[in-house]
């Protein structure tokens, strides 16, 4: 009939289904204007297939002789993603993270479900969410570390105490995780956001204690005090002794400053609990290794240090007695 099918549709949009074409406005009132044929030409199946469609030419072609016309159950809904046909299938979940339900119940439906083909499944929602934040903090974890440790070896120019400020990282993230298992938290973006923090707040205290440490070799050595294990011993102490009040300062500030995020109850604390968690813990084993586990490893470092530049100095000084 040199018809197409959007001219049918229309049809049976308009005349059938109606089309507002105008609204009326009386007063504060609006009301839409619509137009479609009578309720007594469009009642009744059999009606319906009398409706006539104009074709090209004028003539007028009742609709039962362009399309069949019956009763059938539907979806409600029709859904569709990436141009496909797609049907979604609602879980909720307590009590475990999110990655590993998701895992459990990837590797149940590939045992036990058998999927038509042309058929796939895709994993939506939260865990969609946790899969793109995952590659993203697999770029930005370590460009972090590697940030730190750049920073911190322009400002100490060794790559010893570099390292002794990266040592605190892992072991700051000890009191962190325990933490997290005491409030029974399962990992989260929020965890690892705090998580990130937690190792900012490592590597600063260490090397606020390694920059303390260097200032009190540096004034014994001066005053040539530093000539034996033991005197590098005691100077380091002492240069540990002085930060004691500081860094415990700094960790109650942040302890304290944490504490009404732990407690909160309104909208987004949820969120922010799990944000600070990481951090309240991380702070107490950031502490103890600055305290305990920095300034002996630093004795360690800087005797050898020091030897072999004695080492080095007295091979100077018989070679140039040879000669």
């Amino acid at each position: 009939y040199g018809l197409k099918l959007m001219d049918v549709g229309k049809i049976i949009e308009t005349a059938i289904g109606g089309e507002n074409v105008a609204t009326t406005i009386e007063g504060r009132e609006r009301y839409p204007i619509n137009v479609r044929y009578l309720r007594e030409l469009r009642d009744d199946p059999e009606k319906l297939k009398r409706v006539l469609v104009e074709t090209p030419t004028g003539a007028q072609v009742p609709l039962a002789q362009l399309a069949t016309l019956r009763f059938v159950n539907g979806p409600p809904m029709i859904r569709d993603e990436n141009g496909l046909l797609a049907g979604y299938v609602f879980l909720d979940m307590t009590g475990r993270d999110v990655g590993g339900y998701v895992e459990d119940l990837k590797r149940v439906v590939a045992a036990k479900v058998a999927l038509p083909p042309g058929y796939t499944i895709a994993w939506s929602g939260q865990y969609e969410f946790m899969e793109r934040a995952k590659a993203r903090l697999k770029l930005v974890v370590p460009l972090t570390l590697i940030i730190i440790f750049v920073i911190f070896y322009f400002t100490f120019q060794s790559v010893a105490e570099t390292c002794m400020v990266m040592v605190g990282v892992p072991l700051s993230l000890v009191g962190a995780v325990w933490y997290l298992a005491i409030l029974d938290y399962n990992m989260s973006i929020a965890v690892w956001v705090g998580l990130i923090t937690v190792v900012g707040t490592a590597a600063e205290t260490s090397a606020v204690m390694l920059a303390y440490l260097d200032e009190a070799c540096k004034r014994r050595k001066e005053a040539g005090g530093l000539r034996t294990l033991q005197d590098l011993i005691e100077t380091v102490h002492r240069g540990a002794v002085e930060r004691i009040r500081p860094m415990a300062m700094i960790g109650l500030v942040d302890v304290v400053g944490l504490f009404p995020v732990m407690w909160a109850t309104g909208t987004g604390a949820d969120v922010m609990k799990r944000i600070a968690a990481p951090q309240v813990g991380g702070v107490f084993s950031a502490m103890i290794l600055t305290l305990f586990v920095i300034p002996p490893v630093y004795v360690m470092w800087r005797w050898w240090k020091e030897r072999r530049a004695n080492q080095t100095s007295d091979t100077a000084l018989s070679k140039k007695g040879g000669g």
